[in-house]
């Protein structure tokens, strides 16, 4: 990092919206590695979105081994003028997630080959559509076996049904065996199916009969989440829960009224809309409910302390990781904010804060420590 030390002049230079015009922090370039696209293969995700993903000759970069990189969309490989055989350099972006950067052209030799979408979806031969106005093309099959998998992984997801010791393994293992065909038959497994399933022992099968239990008080939230609706993440199913309270009302929201709900725009509505009509998420929704999954949302009792109050969570926590702390705000009225601006009421840092925290400080915004931040809680 490159800084201005002389309080004074910090003060004369100032700061944009998002960052200080007194410093600018600079990467090492990452590091780029050539490697050969051997082929092109499909995933096919829990919404039907078919993504193309770059088999690689294995290469070492920035510490691991890499032979697979994701190129999002046909736009992308177009654009970047990708073939399958083709020399190209690689690099992990952010230092985590293999991308590529370019092709090497000088090197074709002319036996590379151009990729299609296929028309037909690898998992289940169903007919691949794409939407006017989309990049993305889908399998609209509702019993494709990949979207199923790929559904019951994010239903039993921590921020969505919480349900411990569910791998994609065990859950692939499961759908082979024929124990579940969707995430609502998780809740009729016994301990007698489950002990013989492969590294399966009695105890794992106890802790997972019970978490499989216990995720039935999750409540309404994380079970909007669970459910994969397009649109619909972890914080729309919060608002949809709060201005509802139950699934039997959300379920007959019109469009009109969930347009009225602050965050849901025509997208996410019609989205809902739709869902909420197929025979299957009736079907689905009935044998959650025929397990006593909770369809309702939690009352709220905690004192609104923060209401109307926007605050940002940065920096390595000690006493609870960020997303206890932002539980904690949005459960006492507040929103968890991702970004410092004027309208944060304040911001709560731990140690290597960095951007958020220097606007916090510019804009005059209050910074508290994770304990002052419980003795809000502990003496309001």
């Amino acid at each position: 990092m490159i800084k201005v030390n002389e309080f004074a002049l910090q003060q004369e230079l100032g700061f944009t919206s998002k960052s200080p015009r007194w410093a600018i922090s600079y990467k090492f370039p990452a590091e780029q590695v050539e490697t050969v696209v051997e082929k092109i293969i499909i995933r096919v995700g829990r919404t039907g979105v078919l993504t193309p993903t770059a088999v690689l000759k294995a290469v070492s970069i920035a510490g691991s081994t890499v032979s697979r990189a994701t190129l999002h969309n046909l736009d992308n490989i177009r654009e970047k003028d990708i073939l399958i055989g083709d020399h190209v350099l690689i690099q992990k972006a952010g230092d985590v997630i293999p991308e590529v950067v370019r092709v090497l052209l000088e090197k074709r030799t002319s036996k590379e080959r151009l990729f299609e979408m296929p028309n037909l979806c690898p998992e289940c031969q169903s007919p691949v559509t794409q939407d006017e106005g989309e990049v993305a093309y889908r399998c609209k099959s509702i019993t494709c076996p990949a979207r199923q998998r790929e559904g019951i992984i994010h239903f039993v997801s921590r921020d969505a049904m919480a349900i411990d010791g569910l791998g994609p393994a065990v859950i692939q293992q499961l759908l082979d065996a024929e124990l579940i065909k969707d995430a609502a038959d998780l809740y009729a497994l016994t301990f007698e199916e489950l002990t013989p399933i492969e590294r399966m022992g009695k105890k794992s099968a106890e802790n997972l009969l019970k978490s499989i239990q216990d995720s039935k008080e999750r409540g309404l939230a994380p079970l909007i989440f669970a459910l994969g609706i397009r649109h619909t993440g972890e914080k729309s199913g919060k608002t949809l829960a709060q201005a509802f309270g139950s699934m039997d009302k959300l379920l007959s929201a019109t469009v009109e009224e969930l347009q009225a709900i602050p965050d849901v725009g025509p997208a996410v509505a019609e989205s809902l809309v739709q869902f909420f009509s197929l025979e299957s998420t009736h079907c689905f929704l009935t044998k959650l409910r025929n397990a006593s999954v909770s369809m309702t949302a939690e009352k709220v009792s905690k004192p609104q302390i923060f209401a109307g109050k926007s605050i940002v969570v940065t920096g390595s926590l000690e006493r609870m990781e960020r997303r206890e702390i932002e539980t904690l705000i949005e459960e006492h009225g507040g929103k968890a904010a991702s970004s410092v601006s004027k309208k944060t009421a304040f911001v709560v840092a731990g140690e290597k804060a960095g951007s958020k925290l220097v606007t916090a400080h510019g804009l005059g915004i209050p910074v508290l420590t994770e304990e002052e931040f419980e003795q809000l809680l502990i003496y309001r």
